[in-house]
């Protein structure tokens, strides 16, 4: 019996439950090139279709190649080498797709910077990546400004969101907004994006640098299985295969497709399902900067988007606004959520309105993370049960694994969710440590990450959440770490305990609550509610800033001592 059992259980592994659901006659190739080089390769002969759409003018794939090509070699102009890591500080404007695929075109590496970050978390991503040029929106010279001359930047260009609009609407921007928005003219330090590019003109020399699937490419942000923040360094393989896989789980999707790019770029989701996936196949990306749930009616009526991503906030806005009675959503193929998790009674009324509104499709859930260069998990047809996150994408694994043993476990046993595949990350940036603890290597070779989640697999081998291991609130889809506030909080020099808990929102589902003790000189006041709360906003990203500050004279505590964050999160849901 112990003969046939072993294998059994080879058999097992070998075979997985969810292969019943996956094509016979296809392959998983990871292009050895560049992001670059393979959205160029895929897109050579079809230059006449439209890249992207910004508030309805189109860029073709000409156009958006030749435009890399000159920011290309305006960095080069700039002394940007191979290898050197440029930040790319940017809301979705054509600039910032422009920069990050000139980033790869010089071999360089992409650092994507939340825009809505205060000063010193850029300041923090700037110095822990080396970076020695940042692109940034003009919203954030402020803040970057108070900080640059602390690290290895030269060169910083700006860039407004107008610079792409149609001459009318930009003209209509800059008297509602950006004429506030005051930034210096072009200088050494400073250098504003048409005169930038205008330096493209004057270089002459080759930009392109060949580069394998194995070298790194991007660098995006995390808080890893410990909440303080972590640089995900990705490949160009790690990215480039997603949508090829994408690509068998979604088959009607062709260069005729349009993808609502509303997701932002610095976000895994944002940018390789929405943006580096329809670029590959030829579609267009519709670029949204600035996402106006009173306004997604006329979003989805004047651009028709065949692809609806989003987090589970977007569909909630998209059911409960009032104007979408008469909007026709038969064109739409997929409508996908990802980031967090879709509640059943959310799953079923987003598919009841989808239904009304003549969509032939459910919506459908994925499951990824930012370690895995966004979605690894999706739910294809057949496997798209309610609650379900899918089986794995196409070349990918998935495990479930006992908490306290280690051992993997059979179908309806809760665990540890684990992942393999071609799009795991190459480590956190200048971290073993760390890297040593989410990514683990099996007897057969073969890397896995720890993403820290719990869930099970059924008999048909199709994943579904449970809970998250770690301390994490999702506010409109993206992570956050209460460890993270509370250490920036604790250094106050007023404040001697803090704990951080998400609270009930009704349209971000979740936002940060902090829970304060000062230290005995210090007395709650307005002054000091004030600046607290002046600190957060210099110190945290906007999406981090606590909604709510209670102040006590102390906090609950563990049979061991620990605050007891459990006690606060549920007097905080009552």
């Amino acid at each position: 019996m112990k003969i046939f059992d072993s294998i059994k259980n080879k058999f097992i592994k070998e075979k997985h439950l969810w292969d019943k659901f996956y094509p016979k006659d296809k392959k998983i190739v990871v292009p050895n090139m560049s992001l670059y080089e393979y959205i160029y390769s895929c897109n050579k002969d079809r230059q006449d279709n439209i890249a992207l759409n910004y508030f309805n003018r189109k860029i073709t794939y000409y156009e958006l190649f030749h435009d890399i090509d000159l920011c290309a070699r305006a960095m080069r102009s700039q002394g940007i080498r191979e290898g050197d890591v440029v930040s790319v500080c940017m809301a979705n404007t054509p600039e910032a797709v422009i920069a990050f695929y000139a980033i790869s075109k010089i071999g360089a590496i992409a650092n994507m910077i939340h825009p809505l970050s205060a000063e010193e978390e850029i300041k923090a991503s700037l110095i822990s990546t080396d970076s020695v040029m940042l692109i940034a929106i003009n919203l954030t010279y402020k803040k970057i400004n108070n900080i640059i001359e602390d690290t290895k930047v030269y060169k910083t260009v700006i860039v407004s969101a107008r610079d792409s609009m149609p001459t009318l609407m930009g003209i209509g921007y800059y008297l509602l907004e950006d004429h506030k928005v005051k930034t210096p003219k072009s200088n050494e330090k400073y250098i504003r994006w048409k005169d930038f590019i205008i330096k493209g003109n004057k270089y002459n020399s080759k930009v392109l640098v060949k580069t394998t699937k194995d070298q790194p490419a991007v660098i995006l942000h995390s808080g890893g299985t410990t909440g303080t923040p972590k640089n995900i360094l990705l490949s160009n393989g790690n990215i480039n295969v997603v949508p090829s896989q994408a690509c068998i789980s979604l088959p009607e999707l062709d260069e005729t497709d349009r993808m609502l790019t509303i997701l932002p770029l610095f976000h895994c989701f944002g940018l390789v399902e929405c943006l580096h996936f329809p670029l590959v196949t030829g579609g267009t990306a519709i670029l949204v900067p600035k996402f106006d749930a009173s306004r997604f009616d006329k979003l989805l009526s004047k651009y028709k988007p065949t692809v609806i991503p989003g987090v589970p906030t977007l569909f909630e806005a998209m059911i409960k606004n009032k104007h979408m009675q008469n909007i026709d959503l038969s064109n739409v193929k997929y409508v996908v959520s990802g980031g967090d998790t879709l509640p059943e009674e959310k799953n079923l009324a987003v598919n009841k309105f989808l239904k009304e509104h003549n969509c032939r499709h459910n919506i459908v859930q994925g499951y990824g993370l930012s370690e895995t260069s966004g979605g690894c998990v999706f739910a294809t047809s057949g496997t798209d049960l309610l609650g379900s996150s899918g089986i794995p994408l196409y070349g990918n694994d998935l495990k479930i694994i006992s908490i306290d043993t280690r051992e993997e476990l059979g179908p309806n046993n809760i665990g540890e969710i684990m992942i393999s595949g071609p799009s795991v990350m190459l480590g956190y940036l200048n971290n073993q440590e760390e890297t040593n603890e989410v990514l683990e290597k099996d007897s057969r070779g073969k890397i896995w990450v720890h993403t820290g989640d719990m869930g099970y697999i059924n008999d048909d081998g199709i994943l579904f959440f449970v809970q998250r291991l770690k301390r994490l609130i999702i506010v409109s889809g993206y992570n956050v770490f209460p460890s993270h506030i509370e250490d920036i909080i604790d250094k106050h020099e007023a404040v001697l305990s803090c704990c951080v808990v998400g609270i009930p929102h009704p349209y971000k589902v979740q936002v940060p609550k902090a829970y304060i003790v000062l230290k005995d000189e210090y007395k709650v006041s307005a002054k000091v509610k004030r600046d607290i709360k002046e600190y957060c906003e210099k110190n945290l990203a906007k999406y981090m800033i606590p909604k709510e500050f209670e102040f006590r004279e102390s906090l609950p505590k563990t049979m061991i001592g620990k605050v007891d964050y459990r006690t606060l999160e549920k007097e905080s849901t009552r």
